[in-house]
């Protein structure tokens, strides 16, 4: 992303970005207050293990299979940099959290596990399982270590393509109840997984798009998915989107703080 984009981005959401005071749907005033506005303590355990990925300096070879960094150029990467460029800040994995106790999910699919750290806060909530998908081999191998530490029994890690796994893994699960979408930043794949995991969803799943004002081509997916006809409500909080689907709502599209 350039500076400039970055600059522009941000001054949109900062400019359009409202609290609860004005919103005047039950609905979202409810979510933002219960959900977003509250803080969650982050789990002591995760973050000592994002400490340790961020200063863990050794290097690795990372054959990216989506649009690959545009901050990590060529193969040899080191953890401490995937760190830095890929983690979510704690700020919003809690955030990840609450909804996931928001909406009592039981299944959840993650795609794009990174190093694991916001799939493990996925995981905290009670009954649940998570599959979660990741498409480099090696970055895979470190997120299976990272669940061993968090000691997480609930997540199942699937590692390769996606546009291999994907359907199959989707094919044999229940209906999913929270989707966190972090795979591939380019328009195509972003629909294309978006629609995959909207037809194996209910209408009180909810949906995140991570890093929809990334790129411009990640701006346009993100304006797709919310004139998406099965969408009825989306909230940005310009790191991600939120989608629910539920039909009851009234058609709505909103920017709030965070």
């Amino acid at each position: 992303m350039s500076a400039f984009f970055k600059i522009k981005t941000y001054l949109n959401y900062w400019l359009d970005a409202v609290d609860e005071h004005s919103l005047h749907a039950p609905f979202l005033f409810d979510f933002y207050t219960r959900v977003i506005k509250r803080e969650t303590i982050p789990v002591q355990k995760f973050e000592s293990l994002r400490k340790q990925l961020t200063n863990d300096h050794r290097e690795i070879e990372v054959k990216d299979l989506g649009a690959g960094s545009k901050h990590l150029p060529g193969t040899l990467r080191k953890i401490s940099d995937i760190a830095s460029m890929s983690l979510s800040d704690a700020k919003f994995s809690t955030l990840y959290t609450r909804i996931a106790a928001y909406c009592k999910a039981k299944t959840i699919v993650d795609l794009g596990t990174s190093l694991g750290i916001n799939t493990l806060y996925l995981a905290t909530q009670p009954g649940s399982k998570v599959y979660t998908f990741e498409g480099a081999e090696t970055i895979a191998e470190i997120a299976s270590i990272s669940f061993e530490f968090g000691e997480a029994t609930n997540i199942e890690l699937i590692p390769g393509n996606l546009d291999q796994t994907l359907y199959a893994t989707l094919s044999r699960i229940p209906k999913i109840d929270l989707a966190f979408l972090d795979a591939n930043h380019r328009y195509d794949p972003t629909l294309r997984y978006f629609e995959l995991v909207v037809s194996r969803s209910h209408h009180k799943s909810i949906i995140i798009l991570d890093d929809i004002h990334d790129s411009p081509e990640m701006e346009r997916a993100w304006s797709a998915i919310k004139n998406n006809p099965l969408v009825y409500t989306t909230a940005d909080l310009f790191r991600c989107g939120l989608v629910f689907l539920d039909p009851s709502l009234s058609k709505q599209h909103v920017v709030l703080h965070f």
